[in-house]
C-alpha cells in the first residue's frame, strides 16, 4: 500500500512538472523599441580565472546598456584582467571595506547599485554567466511584459564533470516539481518565493522600495531573500527559462562543487527539522520507492519510471541534458542528501574567498 501511495505522489508530482514547464515564461524572439535605462551590475571577487568569457560577451551587447564592475578586494589580478579585456567599455568600481553585519555579495550589489545612476532597471550578473548579445534586451522585454518587479531568467546550466551532471540538474527540477509558478506569482506571501543570483533583472524603484540588498546584508541567499524583500514591499517576482539567453557553469569540479554548496544549502532549509522532513520525503520517494524492485516489488519499476520521467521534463523545460543523466536520478537525489548533511555540519565553519558565510 505504501508503495502505490508512492507512485499516486510520484504521478502527481510528474503532472505539475508538466505543468510548470508549460507555464514556464520564455522570453520571446523580438525586443520592443528601447523604453529603459539598464546597467548590467557584476561584482568580482578573485575571478581571474573564469571571468573573462563574461566579459567577452558583455562586451557584445548595445551600447546603450551601462556596464559596472566591481572589484572586491581582490588578490589575483582580477581588476587587472577587467582593465585589459573590457578596457573603457565598462565602469570598474574598487569596492570598499566590509563593514561589520554584512556579507560580501550582498554589500558588493549594494555598491554597484548605488553608483547605477538613474538606471530604471538594473541587471545582476554572476562571473560564471556568458549572456547572448540580445539577453539584456529580450529579459528586459520579458520583465515588462510580465507585469513583474523583479525576475530570474535561469540559465542553461553548463556541466563537464560526472559529480556535476548528477547533482547541477536538481535546481531547476526542484523548483519545476515543487514550487507552483503561478500561485508564487501571484501570491503576495513572501515566503512563496525562488529566485536565481547568477541573473537576476530588477526594476530600480522596486529594488529600492524593498530596501535593496541592504535589506538582506547578511543573508548566504541574498537572491531568495531579495525577491522575499520585494515582495514584502508589495512587488512581484517571476522565474524564466533563460536558457536561450546564457549559459553558466557554476563549478569546475566535484570538489568545487561540494565546497559552493556546503557555504549555502543549509540556508535553503528554515531549520534542521524542516531539512530533515524534505530529505526524508525526496528519499522515500526517489530512492527506497525504486529500490524496492530489487526485492520483488514491481511497483518500484514505475516508481523509479515516474522519478526519471520529471527529470527529463525538467530538463527539456531549461535547456539541460536529459537522457542519461536523468537515468541515475536516485543517484542524484542521494548525492542531494550528502550535501544538506553536509552543509548543517559545516554551517558557521564555512568561509567563501576568505571570509565567512554566515552571520550568526
Amino acid at each position: 500500500m505504501a508503495l502505490l501511495i508512492a507512485c499516486a505522489a510520484l504521478l502527481a508530482l510528474l503532472v505539475h512538472t508538466l505543468v510548470n514547464a508549460r507555464l514556464l515564461r520564455r522570453p520571446g524572439s523580438t525586443v520592443d523599441p528601447a523604453t529603459d535605462s539598464v546597467a548590467v551590475l557584476l561584482p568580482l571577487r578573485d575571478e581571474a580565472g573564469r571571468v573573462e568569457p563574461c566579459l567577452r560577451a558583455l562586451l557584445a551587447l548595445p551600447p546603450a546598456v551601462r556596464l559596472l564592475v566591481l572589484d572586491d578586494g581582490s588578490s589575483d589580478g582580477t581588476a587587472e584582467l577587467v582593465r585589459r579585456v573590457a578596457g573603457d567599455r565598462v565602469t570598474l568600481l574598487a569596492g570598499r571595506p566590509l563593514p561589520p553585519g554584512w556579507l560580501g555579495k550582498p554589500h558588493a550589489c549594494q555598491q554597484l547599485a548605488d553608483a547605477a545612476g538613474d538606471a530604471t532597471v538594473l541587471v545582476f550578473l554572476d562571473a560564471d554567466v556568458v549572456l547572448a548579445p540580445d539577453a539584456v534586451d529580450r529579459a528586459t522585454v520579458l520583465l515588462r511584459r510580465s507585469d513583474v518587479d523583479l525576475l530570474s531568467p535561469y540559465p542553461r546550466i553548463e556541466t563537464g564533470t560526472a559529480g556535476e551532471r548528477l547533482v547541477q540538474p536538481l535546481l531547476q527540477w526542484s523548483w519545476l516539481t515543487f514550487l507552483p509558478l503561478r500561485a508564487m506569482e501571484r501570491s503576495p506571501r513572501p515566503s512563496l518565493a525562488a529566485a536565481g543570483g547568477q541573473f537576476l533583472v530588477v526594476r530600480r524603484d522596486a529594488y529600492v522600495r524593498a530596501g535593496g540588498h541592504a535589506a538582506v546584508r547578511d543573508k548566504v541567499l541574498e537572491d531568495i531573500e531579495l525577491a522575499r524583500a520585494v515582495k514584502r514591499a508589495g512587488g512581484r517576482i517571476a522565474l524564466a527559462d533563460g536558457s536561450g539567453l546564457a549559459r553558466c557553469r557554476m563549478y569546475d569540479s566535484w570538489n568545487a562543487l561540494a565546497e559552493g554548496y556546503s557555504k549555502s544549502l543549509w540556508a535553503s532549509f528554515g531549520s534542521p527539522a524542516g531539512a530533515a522532513a524534505v530529505l526524508g520525503l525526496l528519499l522515500a520517494l526517489y530512492v527506497v520507492a525504486p529500490a524496492s524492485v530489487l526485492f520483488g516489488q514491481w511497483w518500484g519499476l514505475l516508481a523509479y519510471g515516474l522519478g526519471v520521467a520529471g527529470r527529463v521534463v525538467s530538463a527539456r523545460a531549461t535547456g539541460g541534458r536529459a537522457l542519461p543523466d536523468a537515468l541515475a536520478h536516485p543517484v542524484s537525489v542521494l548525492l542531494f542528501a550528502w550535501l544538506v548533511v553536509r552543509s548543517f555540519a559545516r554551517r558557521g565553519r564555512t568561509t567563501w574567498k576568505g571570509r565567512p558565510t554566515w552571520q550568526p
